[in-house]
C-alpha cells in the first residue's frame, strides 16, 4: 500500500485518435503524436516514463515506471467526462450542446432573472468573442454569453463593469435554469480586464461543474477518513464533492507550485488530484502548436523536482483526460486515447491497453476499498 497517491491530469494531452473518434469527428487527431512530428518537440523526463513507447520511439523507461494507453468510455469527450470516468461515473448519454446558440426562452428566462440583456449567443473562442464583443460590452454593460462544442454555457464579464461577485451569481442563476433536458456539464464565469480591445481574461475563473449522479471514488476515499487534495479546477468539476483540501490555480505554472507545496507541507497521507490547464485552455483551443509544445517542456522541466522528493512509498500517476490536437481543424476537444505514466515500483512494465476507470480502481485497490468500477492496474507488487 502507498501512503500517497498523486494523479496529475495534464488538461487535453491526448495520445491518439480513439478507436470511436470518428463517431465525434475526430478522426486521425493525436495531440501528442501531432506536436512531436510538426514541431520535432521532445521530452526526456516524461519519455523515461514510458511516453516515447506510446510514441513508437526507441527510448528507455525507468526502471521504476511502467506506462499504458488509456481508453475512454463515456459518451463524451470534455473535462466533465474524462475526470468523472477515472473517478467511477460513466456518462452514459451525452450532454447538451449549443451549435446554434442557447434556445430564445432559455436566453429570455435568464436575462429576466439578471435584469438585463446579453451578448453573443453563439459557439466560439473565449479570446476571440471578447476582443469582438468586448467593446459593446463595456458601452451596455451587457454580459457575453457563448458555448463551445462542449456542453457548457461560458459567461463573461470585464471586472470593473460587472464586478467578479455579481457574474459568480449570474452563473449560479444560469446553473439553476440549465435543468432537465439542458442540464450542461458547466457554467463558466470568464473575468477580463483592459481596454480599447486589448482584453486578457483575469485568473479569477470559475466553474459550476453538474454535479455527480453518485458518489465518486473521491466521496469513498473521504467517507474513509482519507484526504483528498485538489489542485487546480478540480473542486469544481466535483461541485466541491469529496474534497478535503482546495487550492485554485492561475495557470500550470501555479499548478505545479501548489503540487510541490501541498505535497511538503499540507499533505501526509491520502491522495492528491491536480489539473493543469493551460495546456486546453491557452493553446489548445487557440490551435497554437508552438505554445502548446513550449508548455509541455516546462513541465517536462519541472517533473524531475517532484519525483525527487517523492518517497518510497509515494504512488505517481501523470494522464490526460482527452485530446485538444492543436494541428486539427475547429477548436474543440478532440476525442483520443491517453497517456498513462507511472512511477512508482512496477512488476509490469508495458500495461497495454486500460481504461479511464482503473486509474480510480487502483486508487481505491491502494487504500484497502473496493473499487467502484474497472480494475486495478497490474504494476504493483502483491502487497499493494
Amino acid at each position: 500500500m502507498f501512503k500517497r497517491v498523486f494523479l496529475v491530469i495534464l488538461d487535453s494531452v491526448g495520445l491518439r485518435a480513439s478507436d470511436d473518434a470518428a463517431l465525434f469527428g475526430d478522426e486521425g487527431a493525436s495531440t501528442l503524436g501531432h506536436i512531436y512530428e510538426t514541431t520535432g518537440i521532445r521530452l526526456p523526463n516524461l519519455e523515461s516514463l514510458g511516453l516515447g513507447k506510446l510514441l513508437g520511439l526507441n527510448t528507455e523507461v525507468n526502471k521504476k515506471a511502467a506506462y499504458a494507453e488509456m481508453v475512454p468510455e463515456s459518451a463524451g469527450k470534455d473535462t466533465i467526462a474524462g475526470h468523472w470516468e477515472m473517478m467511477g461515473i460513466n456518462i452514459e448519454e451525452p450532454l447538451p450542446t449549443y451549435p446554434n446558440g442557447f434556445p430564445a426562452d432559455l436566453i429570455n428566462k435568464f436575462e429576466s432573472k439578471i435584469g438585463r440583456g446579453i451578448l453573443g449567443n453563439k459557439p466560439a473562442s473565449g479570446t476571440v468573442i471578447i476582443k469582438e464583443l468586448g467593446e459593446e460590452h463595456l458601452k451596455t454593460g451587457k454580459p457575453i454569453v457563448y458555448t463551445s462544442a462542449d456542453s457548457v454555457m461560458q459567461i463573461a464579464a470585464h471586472e470593473e463593469i460587472i464586478p467578479v461577485n455579481e457574474l459568480y451569481k449570474m452563473c449560479e442563476i444560469a446553473r439553476e435554469l440549465l435543468t432537465g433536458k439542458h442540464t450542461v456539464g458547466r457554467v463558466i464565469a470568464r473575468p477580463f480586464i483592459g481596454e480599447n480591445s486589448n482584453f486578457t481574461r483575469t485568473k479569477n475563473r470559475k466553474d459550476y461543474a453538474l454535479s455527480p449522479p453518485k458518489a465518486t471514488v473521491l466521496d469513498k476515499l473521504v467517507k474513509e477518513n482519507i484526504g483528498v487534495y485538489a489542485i487546480g479546477k478540480i473542486e469544481d468539476i466535483f461541485a466541491g464533492k469529496g474534497i478535503s483540501f482546495s487550492v485554485h490555480t492561475a495557470d500550470n505554472n501555479d499548478g505545479m507550485k501548489q503540487i510541490l507545496k501541498v505535497a511538503n507541507e499540507e499533505m501526509k497521507q491520502g491522495f492528491l488530484f491536480a489539473n493543469l490547464v493551460d495546456f486546453d485552455s491557452k493553446y489548445g483551443h487557440r490551435r497554437d502548436v508552438k505554445g502548446y509544445a513550449n508548455a509541455l517542456i516546462e513541465f517536462d522541466a519541472w517533473l524531475p523536482k517532484f519525483i525527487k522528493q517523492l518517497d518510497n512509498d509515494d504512488l505517481l500517476l501523470i494522464t490526460a483526460d482527452h485530446g485538444n490536437d492543436p494541428t486539427y481543424k475547429g477548436t474543440d476537444h478532440t476525442r483520443e486515447n491517453t497517456p498513462l505514466l507511472v512511477y512508482g515500483v512496477p512488476i509490469q512494465q508495458n500495461m497495454g491497453r486500460v481504461h479511464f476507470a482503473d486509474v480510480g480502481a487502483t486508487i481505491m485497490k491502494n487504500f484497502n476499498l473496493d473499487p467502484i468500477k474497472g480494475e486495478p492496474l497490474p504494476i504493483f507488487k502483491e502487497s499493494m
